[in-house]
């Protein structure tokens, strides 16, 4: 029988990002994850890159600005097709006028358009919000839902916003399919599927459920920071020698660090009032709308 040819071993930077990346990563070589691994080498993969970016990012959180369930549906409905910087710009007056879903259920909506103009897609999104509010009001008692069954009932809500209200307002674990979460699991060959609820139950069954919220947090994190969709930062990248698609981005540490974003690169976080860890990591919070 012939020798299987020896695997290509390429030369990436493994040193830890921190909240701030300072000199070059020492270099190492390493060798790619091999096509075809088995079931259980895959886990073991997944697993490990899941504790490896907890590492890097110790304080991953939901970006969006909340204080209970309301202001954490509507400002996920709110986030479709913009930033959650955007949108953390723009809740405060939102609900500093209309505080419950009975306000906004009964608000005039060419005031809460105005409010919302700066969202992008501001009159689907007041329809979207002052719907749902009236749904809460008629159909749960003023209250948002603890369970996915009545969340995606509401307007605006699908599984995706459900998941993130379950499992950041509620504390139920779930995971929360978004564009980063879709694009970084097929590069990182944890699964070939497209459709977000097919992803969601191949991720799912590779972790234990105690494990989804986090686990989305880290990922989606990595995927607004380093692992970018045209050019992942790959010699700036702490999970490369775990990466199927090394070599995709930029491999030099030094330009790769050009690359990074958001808190790593020196920018102000998401959040307008972000969690006490996070600002003892080094991160910034974000400016007020109209200031930056």
């Amino acid at each position: 029988m012939k020798k299987a040819p020896a695997a290509k071993k390429v030369t990436v930077a493994t040193k830890k990002a921190t909240a701030r990346i300072k000199g070059t990563a020492p270099a190492r070589t390493v060798v790619h994850p091999p096509g075809g691994e088995s079931r259980t080498a895959l886990v073991r993969r997944a697993r490990r890159i899941n504790r490896e970016l907890a590492e890097v990012y110790p304080y991953a959180h939901p970006e969006l600005d909340f204080t209970n369930p309301f202001q954490l549906v509507v400002a996920t409905v709110l986030s479709a097709q913009t930033t959650d910087l955007r949108v953390n710009q723009t809740t405060p007056a939102l609900f500093a006028r209309y505080p419950t879903p009975e306000d906004l259920a009964a608000a005039n909506p060419e005031d809460v358009e105005e409010i919302l103009r700066p969202c992008g897609f501001f009159r689907a999104k007041t329809k979207s919000v002052i719907g749902l509010s009236k749904a809460l009001v008629e159909d749960f008692g003023g209250e948002v839902p603890d369970r996915l069954e009545d969340l995606v009932k509401l307007p605006g809500v699908g599984r995706k916003t459900a998941f993130v209200v379950l499992g950041n307002a509620f504390g139920r674990p779930g995971i929360t399919v978004d564009t980063h979460f879709q694009r970084l699991v097929r590069r990182w060959q944890w699964t070939g599927e497209t459709d977000p609820d097919k992803i969601e139950a191949a991720i799912g069954a590779l972790f234990p459920k105690s494990d989804w919220t986090d686990l989305s947090h880290h990922v989606i994190w990595h995927g607004r920071r380093i692992c970018h969709a045209r050019k992942p930062a790959c010699g700036a990248c702490p999970i490369a020698p775990l990466c199927p698609a090394y070599g995709e981005g930029e491999t030099d540490p030094e330009k790769a660090k050009k690359l990074l974003k958001y808190e790593k690169g020196g920018f102000p976080g998401q959040r307008l009032n972000p969690p006490q860890a996070y600002l003892d990591a080094g991160g910034k919070p974000a400016p007020p709308l109209g200031a930056g």
